[in-house]
Formats: C-alpha cells, sequence, structure tokens
C-alpha cells in the first residue's frame, strides 16, 4: 500500500509507543476520491489504534489494518439493517439551509435539540424555520441557536476560520494529547490488569465505563469491547440515546441507565469508576466536572486509572463548552465549502463521504486507551488524554495532498453478519483490525437499552 499517515506522534509520550515497529496496512490506499484525503485520516487513526495494541500485547505483526474493513467501518451505520430496514440518518430538520448572506448547518436529529431550535427561531412548523433563517445572515442564525442551548454552525470558508480564535485553540498540540502519570514506586494498582493470551480477546478482563455519547466515544469503546473488554455504557433516562446510534455503536457492551442528578444513582457511578481500569467520557467541557466526573478528579481519586475523553471543540478557546457534532465541525471549520458543489439551483456546501471526524476520532481515543494502558501494566500508572472532532479536523487539512495524484479504486464489497438482537436480526460490518490476518469480529449483539445491571461482571 502507499504510505499511510503516520498519526502516533502524539503517543510517544509514552516510552513504549517510541521507536515501535508500526502496524501493516493492505488494500488499496484511495476509494472515496474528493479534495481532501479522508482515506488517509480514517487508515491513519486505525493504524494508530492496531499499532498501540501490537506493542500492548508484545505481538509487533499480529495486529493490522485493512483498508476494506477499515472503508466499511468508517460507514457502520450505512451498512447497518435492523430487520431489514435501512437507518434514517439525519432527521429532516437536521441539515444545511440558506440564510440571508449564505448557509447554516443545523443539528435537529435528538428531540430536545429540535424543540430549542425552534424555540430559537420562534417556528411552530419546520416551514418557519426556512422563513427566520431567511431573514437573518448566518452568524446572526447561529448566535441566537446556541443562545437558546440549540446546536448549529455557520457555513465558513476556511479561511474563515483559520482566521478565527476557535482555530488558534484548536489547531494547538497533537492529534492525541497525552499525559501518563509518573509511576509511584511501591502503591500498585486498583487492578492488577494485564492482556490476555487470548490473541482475539486480548482484552478480557478490562472493565471500562463509557459515558460517551453519539458516535465517536462509542466507536472506541465497540472497538474496546470487540477485543474483549467489559464495556458498560451509562446513560442519563431523561436524554436517551437514538435508537439508531445506540445500535450501531452497541455491539460487545452492556447499556444502563444513571441519572447523576440523584445520590443514589451518583453513588453507583463512583462505585464503578473506583474498580474501573478505564473511563472514556464524551461530555462538553464541564458537564461530568459538576459530578465528580471530570478527568481531573478521576485521576486525582485514582491514579492508576486510564481516564480519555473528547469534546466538539476542544478544551480551550471561545467555543470549549459548546454543544458540537461531526457535521457541525465539518462546517465550521471549512470542510463543507471545501466539499460544495453546483447543481441546478446554484452552489451549495457539501459534506466528507461519511463522518470520518467521528470515526477517526474514536479510533483516536482507542489508540490512547490501548498507550495508556500499556504504560500502566509497565509501570502501575495510569493516565489522561483528550482529543476533539476540531482537532481531527485539522489533521484531515495537514495531511499531505498527494493523495489526489493516486487512482481511485473502490474496495470490494464488505462481508455482512447477521444476529438476532433485541432489536430485530440486524446485518452489520465488522470492525478495520485483523488479526494474524483474519478480520476481527464482533461478538454480542447490542443489548436492549438501559437494561443492564449497573455492575461489573
Amino acid at each position: 500500500m502507499e504510505s499511510v499517515p503516520d498519526l502516533t506522534a502524539g503517543l510517544g509520550e509514552v516510552e513504549a509507543l517510541r521507536n515501535v515497529q508500526p502496524a501493516s496496512c493492505t488494500g488499496s490506499r484511495r476509494w472515496w476520491g474528493g479534495p481532501l484525503d479522508v482515506e488517509g485520516l480514517a487508515l491513519g487513526s486505525v493504524h494508530s489504534a492496531a499499532t498501540a495494541l501490537n506493542v500492548l500485547t508484545g505481538s509487533p505483526r499480529r495486529y493490522s489494518v485493512d483498508s476494506g474493513l477499515t472503508a466499511a467501518s468508517f460507514d457502520s451505520l450505512g451498512h447497518l439493517r435492523i430487520a431489514g430496514r435501512k437507518p434514517q440518518g439525519f432527521a429532516p430538520s437536521s441539515g444545511f439551509r440558506r440564510t440571508a448572506d449564505g448557509w447554516i448547518r443545523l443539528h435537529a436529529n435528538y428531540p430536545h435539540h429540535e424543540a430549542r431550535l425552534m424555540e430559537a427561531l420562534s417556528a411552530t412548523v419546520p416551514r418557519d424555520v426556512d422563513r427566520a433563517l431567511a431573514s437573518m445572515t448566518s452568524l446572526e442564525a447561529e448566535a441566537v441557536i446556541v443562545a437558546h442551548q440549540g446546536v448549529a454552525a455557520a457555513v465558513r470558508s476556511r479561511e474563515e476560520w483559520v482566521s478565527s480564535d476557535m482555530h488558534s485553540a484548536a489547531s494547538t498540540g497533537p492529534w492525541i494529547s497525552l499525559a501518563p502519570h509518573d509511576s509511584q514506586p511501591g502503591r500498585p494498582a486498583t487492578s492488577p490488569w494485564v492482556p490476555s493470551g487470548n490473541p482475539l480477546q486480548p482484552l478480557d478482563g478490562l472493565k471500562v465505563l463509557d459515558l460517551t455519547r453519539v458516535i465517536a466515544g462509542p466507536t472506541a469503546t465497540r472497538f474496546l469491547g470487540a477485543l474483549g473488554a467489559d464495556v458498560l455504557r451509562i446513560d442519563p433516562p431523561f436524554l436517551p440515546e437514538l435508537p439508531e446510534a445506540f445500535i450501531d455503536a452497541g455491539f460487545d457492551k452492556r447499556s444502563a441507565e444513571a441519572d447523576f442528578r440523584k445520590p443514589g444513582d451518583l453513588a453507583v457511578v463512583h462505585g464503578l469508576v473506583a474498580t474501573a481500569d478505564v473511563v472514556v467520557t464524551g461530555y462538553r467541557n464541564g458537564v461530568l466536572d459538576r459530578y465528580g466526573l471530570g478527568q481531573e478528579a478521576l485521576l486525582g481519586a485514582r491514579p492508576d486509572l486510564v481516564a480519555v475523553t473528547l469534546t466538539a471543540w476542544g478544551g480551550n478557546g471561545p467555543w470549549r463548552a459548546r454543544r458540537g457534532f461531526d457535521s457541525l465541525v465539518q462546517a465550521a471549520c471549512g470542510i463543507a465549502v471545501k466539499y460544495g458543489q453546483n447543481d441546478d439551483d446554484g452552489w451549495k456546501p457539501g459534506a466528507l463521504p461519511v463522518q470520518a471526524l467521528d470515526h477517526a476520532t474514536g479510533y483516536g481515543l482507542a489508540a490512547a486507551v490501548l498507550t495508556l494502558l500499556a504504560e500502566r501494566v509497565r509501570t502501575g500508572a495510569g493516565g489522561s488524554a483528550t482529543l476533539s472532532l476540531a482537532r481531527t479536523a485539522e489533521e484531515l487539512f495537514a495531511l499531505a495532498s498527494g493523495h489526489q495524484g493516486m487512482p481511485v479504486t473502490p474496495v470490494q464489497e464488505p462481508e455482512y453478519f447477521a444476529a438476532d438482537s433485541p432489536y430485530g436480526q440486524l446485518r452489520f460490518v465488522g470492525p478495520p483490525l485483523s488479526v494474524d490476518g483474519t478480520p476481527l469480529r464482533y461478538w454480542r449483539p447490542p443489548v436492549r437499552y438501559g437494561t443492564s445491571t449497573p455492575a461489573w461482571q
């Protein structure tokens, strides 16, 4: 294969990941085509996870990257069928909308976000939204919707984004910002976990608490679950996850509900943290801090814990506490303009062929977890890592443009798997890695949402 981008720079904070043999990659190098090297981002992110996994397990060439598996995995929702039905994708109120001076991207997949959008624009029916936006500039509409706790981003050119304070914050530091804890001699880890000898489930016995939603975080924990980890996802009962998104990322994990506002529920979650090996969080900056579940509090109580977190816009800058999704980051940072096209109605913004910022960030999170685990096995100390969708977008723009000279070679039709589930029979694709040349698989279908006991197995 042509050269795969090396996205492991941030992992070099850990001694075990310095000067290591990279995982191998096979298959096509370019299959989607387009102005940005989305394939390079996809392959590079999965490659970082595979390399870290090889280091953790002490088997330099065991886990490898396959472009066909990667392409299918990055479009897992598109390949999913639930009782023969194709997932809806974006809700009718989501998507690009015209404004008085340009375009804005709305995200209203969740009912509470749609309600806030309608309230912000004094709309009672969907056509009122378009009417209101037509009388506002993109920046005015963005400001009004965000002020009402809605979710939207004005479509900006790359130049507009680069000149903003938010870009300055989002582009700082490595893609994976890793911070291993200093080892503390004589202080054993709470969990004596080490990788198992089973190459298909090397993370057997690893306890992973999943406090994430939507795509990026759940993609990371789905991957860890496929490798054998005991993954327990916790969601608030008053803000249920979108059913199709939950099913897509629900393989090889359990699902429970907890209302952090209730002392009893919060005590249960803190009890889980006390014996977890890994905690993955994906809420807006500051949301979990009020419950003692922010990264600093977690590591203060458990120096041997591996705590990784993702946000949409990063930990600094004027948008650090703003709601965001892959599609909104694409709109704000210049991707939507880069992929824009003309049709019979004039120019319209576009989007990446898949939600690559989400999926790449997910595999970056997994790479961070595996790297910090390798260090914990060596020293007994845990550590933290942070990623953001906005920083992943910067990584995409930073990739060399030489891919445009490569031929577009379509990948083969993916191998589909089938499993019975509480939602009916599922058709799905597997993870993006091979184990000794054999594709990794998911072992268990999604459970019914929120029905698992909030306890470790």
